[in-house]
Order: C-alpha cells, then structure tokens, then sequence
C-alpha cells in the first residue's frame, strides 16, 4: 500500500493570534536553531515513514484469507512487504512497487523449505525473493526472483560483446555431459541443457548481463523444459544476483517483468558500476565467466575459469531448485574438498503426499 503523507497545520479559533495583539518575539537566533531542528526532525520522520517498507498479511495482500491446513498456517506467518527494503550486504536499496512483493531472507527460506518442499540443509543463503503481487508463492502460476550478492570485485564489462556465447553453450553442454554419469551415481537425474531459451545479451544502460537456459531433467526427453533466467546487476563492488524460478511457458512473462525488476535494485551512491575507480577490487571473471560459474565449479574449470575454482569463489556450488511441471532456478552452494555439491530440489505437487 503506498504510503501518502501530508503535515496539516490547523488552529482553532481560541489559539489564533489576533491581529491587534503584539506578536510573541522569538530571539532569531535560538529560537530559528530550535525551529529549523524541529522541521528537520518532522522531515526526516515523514521521509522514513514515506520510504519503509510496507509489511502486509496474506489477507492484506490478496484480499482472501488463505486456505486452510498446514499451507494456509504457513503463509499467514509470512510478511509481504512492498516500499523500500534496505540490503546491507549489496550496499543496495530495493524500491518495490505495487506490482511486486518481496519476502526476507527468513520468510523466503520458509517458502523454500516448508512450501516448496525443499531440505533444510541445502536451502542455503539468501538475500530474499521477489515475486510477482497477483500471485502467492502456492499459485501454481507464480514465480519468484531469489536474490544473492557476490562481493568478489568489480566485474569488467569489455568483452560483452566480443564474446562468442554459443560456444560457451556448446562447452557448457559438453560439461554437463561428462557429469551426468557422476549424478546418477549420487541420485540424481542426469540434465540436459537443450539451448538458450534467451541468449546472453547484456544491457550496458541498466549494467545488467541475462541469459537464461532451456533444461530437460530426466532421461524422458518429452518431459516438461524447464527455465532457468539469471541476471546479473553490476555494482561498483560486486554483483546483485536475481535467479528466476519459472516454468519455460513463463518465459514471456518473464521477459516482461525483468526491467521492472532490475529498477527495484538501486545500488547506494558511491557503490554503482560508473562510481569505478582505479584501485578497486577487479573480479577474477568476466562476462563468459559469470555464465561458466552459474553452470556449477566444474564447468567453469573446463571452459578455463580456474580462478573461480581456486578460491576466488571461497564458497562456491550449485543448487539446483526443481519446482512442481519442472521449475528450477540454480542457487549459490558450497563446495567441499574442492567438490561440486548438487542438490536438487522439487515443489510438492497437488498429488505429493
């Protein structure tokens, strides 16, 4: 709900000043310090209020109470909360608008682990999710953004478009290949990475790289694709992650809402991409790079992105999240003893018990 805020000044007629009556003096000098204090106090409480985030209850939110059951006990603990949301450890604020609601880093764990059906242990860290405002997070139509940051340095733009990214595909699939027989063996379905279902392009106006890829899980090749979109925001510092959890069918609503998206992420002054100077921390990756470790540590070592895996991703891994009809998004893991940890993840479904 946004918020409007007004100061009303009244005065009732026994309180108003006559006309014919000396005026009260002030000295101009303390009496203006104490003034001018006060109207900064009531500015500055008025701003707050008019930039803090909006916590709403589930009722407040989608005009219905929600269901009964666990699931409806559940949701009616989360806060959903539109405004301004301050994110310490991006140096960023996000400004969510009405078409959005973003849950924090404990509330988007609970959707994760308790509605999504995820373990606990593998839920890992985040900086909390966005979804889209007409949907709650047990809508099978809805999606969400989960946020991360990397603070591993300022990342060079320079070969965005030099990069020859359909070469990066066909390397990241032969990789994915080679290490499927490993997942089998710990469990797991073997992928395919069909193809970019949106090919890498980066927008050098919002500093904001996407890609998004087209997976089968599965040895069912007519199985459900599913969609994985990541973008990455360019910060002075380092970069804000947004990985999308969607079915593929949502691709085109995806697309419509990522501008949105990314303009809620405003970094702090001082800590934007165009706030570089020479001197700051550079990233050990670059464009390909981000790509290659957003395909897990062992892929970006075959396609020659040793830095990462030597320690400049000090905690580095990937979860993959496989949602109800086949929706994932790729995560921030661990990596132990040098190993890639795969986790995967699903939604339960109408008919999971």
């Amino acid at each position: 709900m946004p918020f409007e805020n007004r100061l009303h000044f009244s005065a009732s007629r026994s309180n108003r000043i006559d006309s014919n009556q000396e005026c009260p003096k002030v000295n101009s000098t303390a009496g203006g310090s104490i003034l001018k204090n006060h109207l900064a106090i009531v500015f500055i409480a008025a701003l707050a209020a008019a930039t803090q985030a909006d916590a709403k209850s589930f009722h407040d939110m989608f005009g219905a109470e929600p269901p009964t059951g666990p699931e409806g006990a559940v949701l009616k603990q989360l806060d959903f909360k539109q405004g301004a949301i301050t994110l310490s450890a991006a140096n960023a604020t996000l400004n969510v608008s009405d078409q959005f609601y973003y849950l924090t880093p404990d509330d988007a764990r609970t959707v994760l682990v308790k509605l999504w059906g995820n373990p606990e242990s593998a839920a890992g860290t985040t900086l909390g999710m966005i979804f889209p405002a007409k949907y709650p997070p047990t809508d099978p139509h809805s999606w969400g953004a989960v946020m991360d940051y990397d603070n591993s340095g300022h990342v060079s733009d320079d070969d965005a478009a030099s990069t020859d990214y359909n070469e990066v595909l066909k390397q990241i699939q032969d990789a994915i290949n080679e290490a499927n027989p490993e997942r089998e063996q710990q469990g797991y379905d073997p992928i395919k990475l069909v193809g970019w279902a949106e090919p890498p392009h980066y927008d050098k106006a919002t500093h904001a790289l996407h890609w998004a890829r087209d997976l089968i899980f599965g040895k069912d090749q007519q199985a459900d694709h599913t969609l994985n979109y990541s973008v990455r925001v360019l910060g002075r510092e380092g970069v804000t992650e947004l990985d999308f959890v969607a079915g593929l069918d949502q691709l085109q609503e995806i697309n419509a809402a990522i501008p949105s998206v990314i303009n809620t992420v405003q970094y702090d002054s001082g800590k934007r991409y165009a706030d570089f100077v020479n001197g700051d921390k550079i990233a050990a990756y670059s464009m390909a790079g981000m790509i290659a470790a957003g395909a897990g540590v062992k892929i970006a070592a075959k396609l020659g992105f040793l830095a990462i895996v030597l320690g400049f991703f000090k905690s580095f891994g990937i979860a993959l999240l496989a949602l109800k009809k086949g929706l994932i998004v790729v995560l921030g893991g661990v990596v132990a003893a040098g190993r890639k940890i795969l986790s995967v993840f699903r939604r339960k479904g109408k008919t999971d018990t």
